[in-house]
């Protein structure tokens, strides 16, 4: 084999002749470096290549978390939606409950119009404090809180409306009006009067109402019975009394039909009407009395308690 050199500034050209040895010892150089390269590529790349690889499975399965934790949070906050739309349907349901039963009650009261108005807002106010917490919150928790508040309101509002629906009940209850027979009509005043025996003008403590025998004698308000039993001039007699000073009477009956220490309720049947006592027929003597004083009963019978 000859190898040429040629130089550029002399123009010269050399020859160098190579033997069989010199020969192999240059294609080795020449193809084993090559060679040798490519050998230190591999041991420098391929000895990381699991490493690699581990890193990126790593990665994908870090990814797989996330985005399964990302799904779990997404399906808390839909359930946490969900129950709180139900818990606000449940709300509103509710209020709109309140509303009609307060504005029933409103009207079973007789109250005056506006006094308990449950188709508005109750009324609030007060100056801004200075410690007042700003708090951010969603649609969906101002509208849960708007809620809430109405229904204190209308919460509140019912339970003044039943105190004062119970005081009134009771008011009623205890107080002295009606009268007290459920059929019959006035046979005589209060006040003086002709003697129905001896035919002199004579005073009256009380009302007489005439009806049939046997038909009921009623309370004309709640009381506890002090008196049941016969009385002289009055017959068989019941006497009841109501707090505050008031008493009631109902004589001449043919049957008394409570006892002494007895709770009787307005309009609860104390008796039947008789003759009984000093009497000329079937009828109910009433008399009412006021601190120890006998008052004309008509009043309380035409009395009407708002």
């Amino acid at each position: 084999m000859n190898i040429i050199f040629i130089s550029n500034r002399e123009g010269k050209s050399r020859s160098l002749t190579l033997n069989n040895w010199a020969k192999v010892l240059l294609s080795v150089c020449l193809l084993g470096l090559p060679v040798c390269s490519g050998v230190y590529i591999g041991m420098q790349f391929g000895g990381d290549k699991f490493g690699l690889l581990d890193t990126i499975e790593s990665m994908k399965q870090e990814l797989a978390l996330q985005q399964a934790q990302l799904d779990a949070g997404r399906e808390t906050a839909r359930l946490k939606v969900e129950a709180l739309t139900l818990k606000l349907a449940a709300m509103q349901a509710r209020l709109v409950r309140l509303d009609a039963l307060g504005e029933r009650l409103t009207d079973m009261a007789s109250l005056d119009d506006g006094e308990f108005d449950f188709s508005q807002q109750a009324a609030l106010g007060g100056p801004e404090q200075e410690w007042t917490v700003d708090y951010q919150h969603s649609d969906l928790e101002l509208l849960y809180t708007q809620l809430q508040h109405q229904l204190e309101s209308r919460e509140s509002q019912l339970g003044i409306l039943e105190s004062l629906m119970l005081d009134r009940k009771l008011k009623q209850q205890s107080a002295v009006t009606g009268r007290p027979i459920k059929k019959g009509w006035m046979s005589s005043k209060f006040g003086y009067r002709t003697d129905p025996f001896k035919g002199h003008r004579a005073w009256h403590n009380g009302v007489d109402f005439a009806g049939k025998e046997g038909a009921d004698v009623v309370a004309v308000a709640s009381g506890v019975v002090t008196w049941s039993a016969e009385r002289n001039g009055y017959g068989q007699m019941v006497e009841l009394d109501h707090g505050e000073g008031y008493i009631t009477r109902y004589a001449h009956n043919k049957k008394n039909l409570v006892n002494v220490g007895d709770t009787v309720k307005k309009g609860e049947v104390v008796g039947l009407m008789g003759s009984s006592g000093r009497s000329t027929g079937p009828h109910v003597h009433f008399e009412v009395y006021k601190n120890g004083r006998a008052v004309d009963p008509a009043s309380y019978i035409r009395r009407t308690i708002r």
